[in-house]
């Protein structure tokens, strides 16, 4: 009885540790409700694996809806406090059920030369994680914010360089992204996700037709992992339906994504092993005694309290990038800047200026956002869906189908990342047991190895990125930059500094 105390009130205290530490530096594009799920034993996700026949079925043409006029309203003249640009950026809301009153809030940043240049959708995972905040504000996007919470400076290794692309925040309670139906908002999962998103898709290309049949693709990371295959899957189904293409998809391509939950959490510890965050003893008590076949079955003490421990030591770093220095706590915007003398790419306290940025009201006007003024704060992370209803083991057998519809996948991981590492990638691509096509070679940016790839036959690269933590973009832009130009133009990437670059 004693020892069962003990084991209650220690896992009390670590849950209030991993609370604490998601408080602390947020959710960095893993949201509270799958890191929870990741990193302890009991899940509360289920391990639904295919979607219904009533969203197989599902008649889109009732879900698209008049869009004329609506283009010209959601054109931005001018963020607060931006720098001056050529390209043109538009931000609004798209119905995406217009009975239940559900809307998603978008911005799009068109490339200067847009006409020539494809159609890339950015998705964040969590689930719950907003692609305003993390893609177009601390990653691609052509903008971040200042320290001072107020203005902007430009990112010149932006992805609009290279593509038009177009950021939401989904599901219905992410960011601006709303709904009338308050059960849309406390509980969602990855089938109305993904056909949320699909109808947001079809409306959204009928406000801007000039993209209707533009080459398009998806892009994302961590549980986008899920969201971007999810999505593709419904695409290629749908045009199938129709018998016509109605998204002219080309490609997917996903960063330290959440693919296969099994392998995941082996990775994960073996990650954290071998670059001396737990000892090897505990990686041997996990490996022996933890059983991640299935979410729901129950661990033996042994496997809890090994998974404790490797909670524990892990607990004081930052694991989504685990060389990067902490934010302080401090109600001081500025208060990074002054403690740290270190020259660093990425600034650890940017999703605090992104936030204190993000619920400015001017802001909110000029981006056509919060318009049904929402009684929470804008968030990175959504804190109101309080539920996750079905999110599959696996997204393998989604990406073999979307594979063998001729679609181009890429999967990339940035390589100190320890949320999902690439421990956890490679066996998960493992598991796929496809043929290799080209061996696993170092490839070149800058006269210097950018990282290492591995291409596979049947449509499948896979590549590192050498530096980068989690959020890819963010720790290594002109890498990242790079990757996506080589994806784009569906290139290998190069083996060697005097390889010929894509420019």
């Amino acid at each position: 009885m004693g020892k069962n105390i003990f084991l209650l009130l220690l896992t009390l205290v670590l849950s209030t540790i991993v609370a604490s530490s998601l408080e602390r530096r947020h959710s960095h594009g893993v949201g509270k409700l799958y890191l929870t799920n990741l990193l302890k034993r009991d899940s509360t996700i289920d391990n639904n694996r295919h979607f219904s026949s009533a969203f197989d079925n599902l008649d889109l043409d009732k879900f698209v809806l008049s869009q004329k006029g609506l283009k010209h309203k959601d054109k931005i003249k001018r963020l607060p406090g931006q720098p001056l640009v050529k390209f043109k950026q538009y931000g609004g809301y798209v119905t995406v059920n217009e009975f239940a009153g559900r809307a998603l809030f978008y911005y799009f940043v068109e490339a200067e030369n847009s006409k020539s240049l494809p159609l890339l959708l950015w998705l964040n995972g969590g689930p719950g994680c907003s692609a305003v905040a993390y893609g177009a504000m601390e990653e691609l996007g052509p903008f971040r914010v200042h320290s001072d919470g107020k203005t902007l400076y430009r990112n010149h290794y932006a992805w609009n360089h290279v593509a038009n692309i177009l950021f939401l925040e989904s599901p219905a309670g992410v960011g601006f992204s709303y709904s009338n139906t308050t059960s849309d908002i406390e509980s969602n999962g990855d089938k109305n996700t993904a056909i949320d998103n699909l109808i947001f898709l079809l409306n959204w290309i009928e406000r801007f037709p000039e993209y209707k049949n533009r080459d398009f693709y998806i892009t994302g990371e961590s549980y986008a992992g899920h969201f971007v295959p999810e999505l593709a899957e419904r695409i290629l189904h749908h045009n199938k339906l129709a018998k016509k293409t109605l998204i002219n998809l080309k490609g997917i391509m996903i960063g330290n994504a959440v693919i296969n939950y099994e392998t995941d959490k082996k990775g994960m510890y073996e990650y954290h092993a071998s670059h001396g965050l737990i000892p090897d003893e505990i990686l041997e008590q996990i490996e022996r005694y933890c059983n991640f076949s299935d979410k729901a079955l129950p661990q033996s003490h042994e496997c809890d309290d090994a998974i404790n421990v490797a909670i524990a030591d892990t607990d004081p770093i930052d694991l989504y990038n685990i060389y990067a220095p902490l934010c302080p706590n401090s109600d001081d915007l500025t208060a990074y800047n002054t403690l740290n003398k270190n020259s660093v790419m990425f600034d650890p306290c940017s999703d605090d200026y992104v936030i204190a940025y993000m619920n400015r009201l001017d802001v909110q006007k000029a981006l056509h956002a919060n318009v049904t003024k929402i009684k929470y704060n804008w968030q990175p992370c959504s804190e109101v869906i309080a539920n996750w209803t079905d999110s599959p083991l696996t997204i393998i057998p989604i990406l073999k189908k979307v594979m063998a519809n001729g679609v181009r996948v890429w999967i990339f991981s940035g390589d100190t990342d320890g949320i999902v590492p690439v421990t956890s990638t490679k066996k998960s691509i493992k598991k796929m047991k496809l043929p290799v096509e080209t061996p696993w070679y170092p490839w070149f940016h800058n006269d210097e190895v950018g990282g290492y790839a591995q291409v596979y036959k049947g449509n499948l690269t896979f590549a590192t990125v050498r530096g980068a933590g989690h959020q890819v973009p963010s720790y290594q832009p002109t890498r990242a930059l790079s990757l996506a130009k080589y994806f784009l133009a569906g290139t290998e990437l190069p083996n060697s500094p005097r390889h010929k670059i894509i420019t």
